[in-house]
């Protein structure tokens, strides 16, 4: 979000300078560039409150004594008998609609208006629109305009039942699927994407003269991947995906019609206003102890009331009464966080502190064993992201979502790790098993249990002898059977026709569940070996990789180990695996053939056919000096 350092300091006496207010904005937590004397500022998604010019000063008041409101218009404004139904009251409880008549649509801004396009570089669109702009970007709270004149009442906010077409206000074309929460007119025509894009149809022009001006408070959830579903750039999703405050919408409008009222006549002005669910007001206990354990600070009571205050929470007796707009603080240790901003982070001073390891209190020691089995058969371990993008009848929903595209929790750990299956088949791994223990998630439950995830598919491994093999269910049975005295090991089918793939191999796939139960036989197992792993990253590249394969006769047995030493050992940075799939010693013929395999690639682009045979070139010249050692076939 790009705002001007103009804009926030225009209310602020003395001004602080431009590195001032940045780091006043560093403090509060949100992370900014500045180009120009315009801070761009990735807000959080917890905090959608600050999407706009107000919610950042609201925040700035810490530090700051201004005032915020703008001036608005106070002239009554008459009942609109507008015609409108609400069968989505649930996920639109606070709805209004404004219709404004204006004697002429003005050429030219000023003020506040034209400072916004001219310091931002925004191309005007048409006289409402560009308001509407305006207004989003002060206040937060997108707002829609209608030419009123292309409006046929009744007006219905419904989901859609069947998909249809939609020519949007941006000359694209979608195709809306069922579920989406749109707007009808009487035709039962959709004429809006509710949040996210109005209709090309309904569409204020540059003629406007009459306009039905529609401020709602979308739920979240109705709104949530929506603008990305169908590739629309869309501001006010971004805010609506966020939340936005339900009981803005009096101010907003008004605020809305005095921008208007200062460029041209109002000829004629009336609303339509309703609120379907009242909402309870939000509030938590008011404890400084308990704030200043979480802190480790010593705050007095006055002083957090101040901060709290400049905030906009209200203390009422022993409970702290939460403003509309703060949707994001729902306990005590939210209200921490805020006093923690005030304090600054770095004000605050550290404390040491101990933590005692009781052994018998560590991360379970079977599941670590059972990890280590793993490991030492070959398994990779991997951690995928517990949120998610796929519902499903028993998914927990996030409320406040770091992603908007991932907000559900795992209920299982399946297509995770298909996913990573794929994604290492994509990049030539021929030999791939994975494993992931995490907890998944159970709605109708309420609970969480741990499990573990393990997949297979390829080649057994990259040796002589397993290097023909391929991996089927009995090669993770053989390697659980001896450890899991007491559980079932039951496979789940993964047909590959479901996927995009190309192989053909099989896919093993199983869970186990991590509970009291879990047991690893082997009561041998070396507990100190568990902390001695050298684990280390190593990324995967995205480039395609090469392979060649070399077989050696070798007529004395003794160059053998020569041989392989010589090989096992090469480094290149092009070399990425080495390894023997070929090994046959012929005693009649007192000769060895082994065969090795060869994996070139880059993690800087693609490699080129003599990038390799130069790297060939020197491992056959070094082998075949070499007592003995020859490359049948080779000319």
């Amino acid at each position: 979000m790009k705002i001007p350092y103009k804009h926030l300091i225009k209310n602020i006496n003395p001004k602080p300078d431009v590195n001032e207010l940045s780091q006043k904005l560093f403090q509060l937590g949100h992370e900014h560039e500045i180009v120009d004397e315009i801070f761009d500022i990735d807000i959080t998604p917890n905090r959608g409150d600050c999407l706009s010019l107000d919610g950042l000063l609201r925040d700035l008041k810490l530090f700051y004594d201004f005032d915020i409101e703008n001036n608005i218009y106070e002239k009554n404004i008459d009942p609109f008998p507008f015609k409108f139904i609400n069968n989505a009251e649930k996920f639109c409880t606070n709805i209004s609609f404004l219709n404004v008549e204006v004697d002429e649509v003005p050429s030219n801004y000023s003020g506040s208006l034209e400072n916004y396009f001219q310091d931002l570089n925004i191309k005007k669109n048409n006289f409402f629109t560009d308001i509407s702009n305006f207004i989003s970007y002060e206040t937060g709270q997108p707002t829609h305009c209608y030419d009123a004149n292309k409006i046929d009442q009744p007006i219905r906010l419904d989901f859609n039942k069947k998909k249809c077409q939609f020519e949007t206000l941006l000359d694209k074309t979608i195709e809306i699927k069922e579920d989406n929460l749109v707007f009808y007119n009487k035709h039962n025509e959709v004429i809006n994407l509710a949040g996210i894009v109005g209709g090309k149809d309904t569409a204020c022009n540059k003629q406007t003269k009459s306009v039905l001006i529609e401020c709602a408070y979308f739920d979240p959830e109705a709104i949530i991947g929506k603008s990305v579903e169908y590739g629309i750039n869309s501001e006010a999703a971004h805010k609506f995906e966020r939340n936005t405050d339900p009981n803005c919408h009096s101010y907003v409008l008004r605020r809305f019609l005095k921008i208007i009222d200062n460029h041209t006549n109002i000829k004629k002005v009336d609303l339509f206003s309703n609120t379907y669910f009242e909402r309870e007001v939000n509030s938590v206990p008011f404890q400084i102890p308990k704030i200043n354990k979480v802190l480790g600070t010593k705050i007095d009571d006055n002083k957090c009331i101040e901060y709290l205050s400049k905030l906009g929470f209200i203390i009422n007796e022993d409970n702290i009464i939460i403003p509309s707009f703060r949707n994001d603080i729902n306990s005590i240790n939210d209200i921490a966080e805020e006093i923690a901003r005030a304090i600054g982070y770095d004000n605050i001073e550290s404390q040491k502190f101990a933590i005692t390891l009781n052994e018998d209190l560590n991360i379970n020691f079977e599941e670590s064993k059972f990890k280590q089995i793993l490991i030492d058969s070959g398994f990779y371990e991997v951690i995928n992201d517990p949120f998610v993008s796929k519902r499903t009848k028993k998914s927990i929903v996030v409320d406040n979502p770091l992603d908007s595209n991932r907000t559900f929790l795992r209920t299982d750990l399946k297509d995770s790790l298909v996913r990573n299956l794929l994604y290492n088949e994509r990049r030539q791994k021929d030999s791939i098993k994975l494993f992931e223990i995490a907890d998944i998630y159970d709605s109708k439950s309420d609970s969480s249990k741990r499990i573990a995830g393990i997949i297979a598919s390829g080649r057994v491994d990259k040796n002589y002898q397993d290097f023909s093999k391929k991996i089927e269910n009995k090669f993770i049975v053989n390697i659980l059977r001896d450890h899991l005295n007491n559980k079932e090991i039951d496979f789940i089918d993964i047909p590959r026709e479901s996927l995009d793939s190309k192989s053909k191999n099989h896919i093993s796939y199983l869970e186990i569940d991590i509970d009291d139960s879990f047991l690893i036989g082997d009561k041998s197992f070396n507990r100190n070996r568990l902390n001695k792993r050298d684990i280390q990253y190593i990324p995967i590249s995205d480039f395609p990789c090469s392979t060649r394969d070399l077989s050696f006769s070798i007529k004395d047995y003794s160059r053998c180990k020569i041989l392989e030493d010589s090989i096992l050992s090469l480094n290149h940075s092009l070399l990425k695996e080495v390894f023997i799939f070929d090994y046959f010693k012929n005693e009649k013929l007192k000769e060895i053939k082994i065969g090795f395999r060869f994996v070139f690639q880059s993690h800087d682009g693609t490699i080129t056919d003599s990038e390799v045979n130069e790297v060939m070139d020197s491992i056959i010249t070094n082998a075949l000096n070499i007592d003995t050692v020859s490359i049948p076939g080779l000319a």
